[in-house]
């Protein structure tokens, strides 16, 4: 009998610039059963959080350096916490963030992290993923829908603004800014709260100190004066951010990514929310200008404006001064502290179309291939050259990602519908352009975006000499996307395959 439904254990866990966490969710795989799709594929249907973690303070060495064994510790406790072990978690992803993904031994823990929580929990890390990540977690995807409006989500965390605009359920364009609440930390140094004793001071808070011509190094004591010049270049930076592209020296200065593509918009921005940290302080102060209204606020309030010794408050005061200068309409996520790792843990995970094929002496997971998406005119394939034309499309495309056939591992990405005529000449193009892959017995990775994965996986093994292959099928990818690819979830004649689509940081 045929599975219908799978439940599956995931975990999300975010190491960040100022925090770090977990949470566990309960996600149901439903199998599409509609006459009309005869793949009949898996797709996540309810994700239900059934662990939410306590929330620490990233723990550092120094400037530079993660504590490993006491973050590792932390985690460890927090299974523990939700009796949960290891072999129990399906998937999942573990996600550095901020100026966290910047330390030297960044790379090391989110590495280890995946490879000791679960049997398919993916190393992550990229700003772009991060801003996606972030409007999913904060339920403001499912919004656009729900709504009709055009929604940009701003995750700002103690490192990074993660800008996503999102439409009629889909993520349209995404960018990332240098401006956090833990950037600069900072103590009071008096009763009055009228200076300040420097304890951390970031790389972005560096740049912002020295277009302002100040000077001023950990162990310094700064002035609320000079203090609230810096906060103000922050969010000024943000919002030129959020309205357009990056034209002063500082916001280019922060800039992590492309600006935003307003292009890409039919409409304008109808909602701006705010998830992260800082949201917290953001959505605290909204709620007390609603209550009163006729009371304008000149400066943060005394009390609990510096809870966590940073300046979290003073640069969520000041972003919110600006969104009413600029009359822009605010909305509420249903998550935003927690929308990140949320993101990480129900969100992540996409599930291939269940006719694919592959050789079962591949092993899983097979873990950050690069997609190699393949334009192609497939009326050239009934003229008798279609094998160079094929072989000059694809070298041409390894080349731009400064991959070499026959050494890396990667993933052809054909989206359109594979019509049968051009199967078998298809196939033996892959043969005739992979010499390489070949000869040093190398799998090939075939994606497509539409059906039809077994047919060309059999077409292939059938045609050609290739000696491994995994052929999936039904998955929209694009360029700069890497996945990582889990054993099958089922063990029926229908297999599907477990996906994480992200962006990487770290250098192989």
């Amino acid at each position: 009998m045929e599975i219908n439904t799978l439940k599956i254990l995931s975990v999300g866990i975010d190491v960040g610039s100022s925090t770090s966490h977990l949470i566990f969710s309960r996600l149901t795989l439903n199998r599409e059963l509609d006459f009309s799709n005869k793949t009949n594929r898996f797709k996540v249907g309810e994700r239900e959080i059934i662990y939410e973690g306590k929330i620490i303070f990233t723990p550092l060495i120094d400037e530079n350096t993660i504590n490993i064994p006491k973050l590792v510790d932390f985690f460890k406790k927090e299974y523990e916490n939700a009796h949960i072990t290891p072999e129990m978690v399906d998937t999942g992803a573990v996600i550095v963030t901020g100026e966290t993904a910047k330390k030297s031994n960044a790379q090391e823990i989110v590495k280890h992290l995946a490879k000791t929580t679960g049997k398919f929990v993916s190393a992550t890390a990229g700003p772009n993923f991060e801003s996606m990540l972030g409007i999913m977690g904060g339920g403001m995807l499912e919004k656009t829908k729900e709504i009709n409006k055009t929604i940009m989500n701003i995750d700002i965390g103690g490192g990074t603004s993660n800008i996503a605009i999102a439409s009629q359920g889909k993520v349209i364009s995404t960018s990332c800014i240098n401006v956090g609440g833990r950037i600069l930390g900072i103590y009071e140094n008096d009763e009055d709260g009228e200076d300040f004793k420097i304890w951390r001071i970031d790389e972005p808070a560096k740049k912002v100190i020295k277009c302002l011509q100040m000077k001023y190094t950990i162990g310094d004591i700064i002035s609320k004066s000079d203090l609230m010049k810096i906060v103000k270049e922050l969010a000024q930076a943000l919002l030129e951010v959020m309205r357009g592209s990056a034209k002063s020296e500082i916001s280019r200065s922060l800039m992590m990514t492309k600006d935003i593509e307003f292009n890409s918009i039919n409409r304008s921005v109808d909602f701006y929310s705010f998830s992260g940290g800082v949201a917290e302080f953001i959505y605290q102060i909204y709620r007390e200008d609603l209550e009163i209204e006729e009371n304008v606020k000149s400066q943060p309030k005394k009390v609990n404006v510096n809870p966590f010794n940073d300046i979290g408050y003073y640069l969520a005061f000041e972003i919110y001064s600006l969104i009413k200068k600029y009359n822009l309409k605010l909305i509420e996520p249903e998550n935003k502290i927690r929308a990140t790792v949320i993101g990480a843990g129900a969100f992540s995970l996409s599930v291939s179309g269940s006719t694919c094929y592959y050789d079962e002496s591949i092993e899983f997971p097979l873990e950050n291939i690069p997609i190699v998406p393949i334009d192609l005119d497939y009326n050239k394939f009934f003229f008798s050259q279609y094998h160079e034309y094929f072989k000059e499309t694809l070298h041409k495309a390894l080349e731009n990602f400064n991959l070499v056939e026959g050494k890396d591992l990667f993933a052809i990405y054909l989206e359109e519908w594979l019509v049968q005529p051009i199967l078998t000449p298809l196939a033996k193009s892959l043969e005739y352009s992979l010499p390489n892959l070949i000869k040093n017995d190398m799998p090939l990775l075939v994606i497509l975006g539409k059906d039809g994965g077994k047919v060309f996986g059999l077409k292939i093994k059938r045609e050609t000499t290739i000696p491994k292959l995994i052929c999936l099928d039904e998955l929209d990818l694009e360029t700069g996307d890497w996945v990582d690819i889990g054993a099958p979830l089922n063990q029926g004649e229908k297999k599907a395959f477990p996906i994480i689509k992200k962006s990487l940081v770290f250098k192989n």
